[in-house]
C-alpha cells in the first residue's frame, strides 16, 4: 500500500504523522517508552471483554474524550477535559477513548497520562479500559501507548498494509494490547479479518466525502463472526440509534461529539448506555 491508495484528508495526517514520530523518536528513544511499559506489566485490562456483549444485554458504549475534529472544528474548552474520565466511568462507560493526535483533534498523550491517573483512583470495578485512537502505523507507537497508560490501541485499516497490520496485532498481543481495527468498507473488512482482528470497528464516516450513514455498520455487521467484537463509530447521536445498531448486531458504539458537546455529558452517557 501506498499514500496513493489512501484518501486526501488520511494521507495528509499521516504524513505529518510520519514527521512527528522523527521528532517523537529523538525526544524519547524507544528504550526508555520499553522501560515505561514494563512498568505497567500485569495492570493492563482488556477491552475484548469489557465491550463483548452477552445476549439480552446493553450495547456498550465506548466515550471519548475529543478536543476538535477536522470537520466539526473545535467541540469543547480544556478546561473541561480533566474529570472527563472519572465521569464516564461513573456513568455507564464499557471503556474510554482518548484522542491524542495534535494537529487535527487537538489531542495529547498528555491527554492520555491525565485519564491513566483519574482511572488509578477508582476502584477495579470502576475501572474500564483506555484506547488510545490515534492515526498509529509503526511499532514505535504501541509501546509509546502502553508506556502513556492505554489499554488499547486503535489501528485504522485504512492506514496500514496487510504485513504491517498483521505485524502491529502480533506486538500489541506481546505487550497485551487489544486493538480495535477500524475498517470502513467490505474490502478493508476482509483485510481485517483475515489480519486475525478479534475486536472490528466499522466507521459510518466515509474518509472521502465525510458523509456518515449508520447503514454502514447494517451493511457489514453480518459479514463479520460471531466470535468477533464489533463497535460501531460515528454517527451516533440518540438511543434510538444505540438501538438501531444493537439490533444490527453489534457491541458496542464509540461515541465522541454527542458526548463533548453535550451541556451534560453524564445524562447523555446514561441515555446511551443504559
Amino acid at each position: 500500500m501506498t499514500l496513493s491508495d489512501i484518501p486526501d484528508i488520511l494521507q495528509k495526517i499521516l504524513t505529518a504523522k510520519r514527521d512527528e514520530l522523527e521528532e517523537r523518536r529523538r525526544v524519547e528513544p524507544l528504550s526508555a517508552l520499553q522501560e515505561r511499559a514494563a512498568e505497567r506489566r500485569g495492570a493492563m485490562r482488556r477491552l475484548f471483554p469489557a465491550l463483548a456483549r452477552q445476549p439480552g444485554e446493553n450495547v456498550r458504549v465506548v466515550a471519548e474524550i475529543k478536543m476538535a475534529s477536522p470537520s466539526a472544528g473545535r467541540l469543547m474548552e480544556s478546561a473541561r477535559r480533566p474529570g472527563l474520565a472519572r465521569l464516564y466511568a461513573s456513568n455507564g462507560a464499557a471503556a474510554i477513548s482518548v484522542l491524542t493526535e495534535r494537529p487535527n483533534f487537538q489531542g495529547d498523550l498528555a491527554h492520555l497520562e491525565e485519564a491513566r491517573r483519574e482511572m488509578d483512583g477508582l476502584s477495579p470495578a470502576q475501572h474500564p479500559p483506555l484506547l488510545r485512537k490515534d492515526f498509529l502505523f509503526d511499532p514505535y507507537h504501541l509501546w509509546e501507548a502502553v508506556a502513556y497508560g492505554a489499554d488499547a490501541a486503535l489501528l485504522i485499516v485504512a492506514a496500514l498494509s496487510n504485513e504491517r497490520l498483521r505485524e502491529m496485532l502480533t506486538l500489541a498481543e506481546t505487550l497485551g494490547l487489544d486493538c480495535l481495527v477500524e475498517t470502513h468498507d467490505e474490502a478493508e473488512l476482509e483485510r481485517a479479518i483475515e489480519a486475525g482482528a478479534r475486536i472490528i470497528g466499522i466507521n459510518n464516516r466515509d474518509l472521502r466525502t465525510f458523509k456518515v450513514d449508520l447503514a454502514t455498520t447494517e451493511q457489514l455487521t453480518p459479514l463479520i463472526q460471531s466470535d468477533r467484537v464489533v463497535v460501531s463509530e460515528s454517527g451516533i447521536r440518540s438511543r434510538d440509534d444505540v438501538d438501531r445498531l444493537g439490533q444490527a448486531g453489534v457491541d458496542a458504539v464509540l461515541v465522541g461529539e454527542t458526548l463533548v458537546r453535550s451541556d451534560d455529558p453524564a445524562a447523555k452517557l446514561r441515555e446511551l448506555a443504559l
